[in-house]
C-alpha cells in the first residue's frame, strides 16, 4: 500500500533538490513502510536506513537486505509506547551522528499524502460513486487522510471510517488494552501529525480475535490473503455496508498475509463466523472495550493526548 506514497515522496524530494542521488534516507517502520522506502531508494539511487519495530520479521528483513537497505531491529518489547519511543530516540541519535541524513518523518510530513492523489483519481474514475464509504486502518494517517482529502476535492460524498487497535492514543483508546495485539501499524502510542482527525466520520476499535475472523472470512469468501489490519477493515466495511446498503463501500487492504501466517492464520480454527460478530456502539471513548467497539467521530478534532505540538516528531 505504501509503495505509491514512498515513490511519490522520494521523487518529490529529488525534484525539489531536498535530497540528491547517493544521499541516505532514514525512518522508523513496523514493516510495510520499511519495504516501500527501501524500494523507492533502490529505484532512485539513494541509501536507506530503517529503524525497525520488533514486528519486522525475517521475510521483510530479507527483502530489505536484497534492496540494499540497512535495518536496525529494536530489542523485543511488548510495550507499544516503549517500542515507538525507542525508535524515535534512535533516529534522533542517528541524525546527530549523521547530520546529512534525511529523516522521512512518515508520521508527520504531509509529503506522504502526495502519492495517493493518483490513487484517488483512479478510484473516482472507476467507481464514479457519488456516495462512498472509505474504510481503512489509520496508522500514520496518510492513506485514509489523503484519499479522503483528494476524493472530497472532487466533490464526492465520502464518509471515512478509521480502524484502530485498542491501546492507540490517536483517537483516545489508550486506556484500553488488548493482550493479543499485533496490529500496531494501524495505531500509535504517540501523537502523529499526519492524522487529520476532522476528516473521520466513524472510528472502529478492533481487537486481535475479530481481526483474525475478518481475515479468515476474506480469504474464504474472496480468495484474498491479506494482513491482519485488512481483516479488521473488511469486518468494519461489512458492518458499515449493512447500515447503508445504498452506499459504495471501499476498504483498504494494506498488505498481504504472508508475514502473519504463523501468528494469525495458523490459528484459523479460532476464527468466529464473521456474520455473528458485531461491534459495541458507544458514544464516548470512555465506553470502548474489546473485542470490537464503534463510535461516530463526527469529524471532531483530535483528543488532547493525540495533538502534536509544533515542531514535534
Amino acid at each position: 500500500m505504501k509503495v505509491v506514497s514512498a515513490l511519490a515522496a522520494v521523487g518529490h524530494l529529488l525534484e525539489t533538490g531536498a535530497v540528491r542521488h547517493g544521499d541516505t534516507l532514514v525512518d522508523s517502520s513496523s514493516g510495510i513502510y520499511a519495504y516501500a522506502l527501501a524500494l523507492a531508494c533502490h529505484r532512485y539511487g539513494l541509501r536507506c536506513h530503517i529503524v525497525g519495530s520488533t514486528t519486522v520479521d525475517e521475510t521483510v528483513g530479507v527483502q530489505l537486505e536484497i534492496l540494499g537497505a540497512r535495518l536496525e531491529r529494536m530489542d523485543p518489547s511488548t510495550d507499544l509506547r516503549l517500542d515507538q519511543n525507542r525508535r524515535v530516540e534512535r533516529i534522533r541519535a542517528i541524525l546527530r551522528d549523521n547530520p546529512g541524513y534525511h529523516w522521512m518523518r512518515q508520521y508527520h510530513d504531509r509529503i506522504h499524502y502526495v502519492g495517493y492523489r493518483a490513487v484517488a483519481e483512479r478510484i473516482a474514475a472507476e467507481l464514479g460513486a457519488a456516495e462512498m464509504t472509505l474504510v481503512g486502518g489509520v496508522g500514520s494517517g496518510a492513506s485514509t487522510g489523503a484519499l479522503t482529502t483528494y476524493l472530497r476535492q472532487r466533490s464526492l460524498d465520502v464518509r471515512t471510517v478509521g480502524i484502530q487497535p485498542f491501546g492507540s492514543v490517536t483517537f483516545g483508546g489508550e486506556h484500553v488494552t488488548d493482550p493479543d495485539i499485533i496490529i500496531a501499524g494501524i495505531g500509535s502510542s504517540i501523537p502523529f501529525g499526519n492524522v487529520c482527525h476532522p476528516l473521520y466520520d466513524v472510528v472502529h476499535w478492533i481487537g486481535f480475535r475479530p481481526a483474525l475472523s475478518g481475515g479468515v472470512a476474506l480469504l474464504r469468501s474472496h480468495a484474498v490473503f491479506a494482513g491482519l489490519s485488512t481483516g479488521a477493515a473488511y469486518l468494519a466495511a461489512r458492518w458499515e455496508r449493512g447500515l447503508d446498503p445504498g452506499r459504495t463501500v471501499l476498504f483498504i487492504a494494506a498488505d498481504t498475509g504472508h508475514r502473519y501466517t504463523g501468528a494469525v492464520f495458523a490459528r484459523h480454527r479460532e476464527a468466529a463466523d464473521a456474520d455473528e460478530l458485531a461491534p459495541r456502539c458507544v458514544r464516548s471513548t470512555r465506553e470502548i472495550s474489546p473485542p470490537w467497539s464503534r463510535m461516530e467521530w463526527n469529524r471532531a478534532p483530535a483528543p488532547s493526548a493525540a495533538r502534536v505540538d509544533a515542531g514535534e516528531g
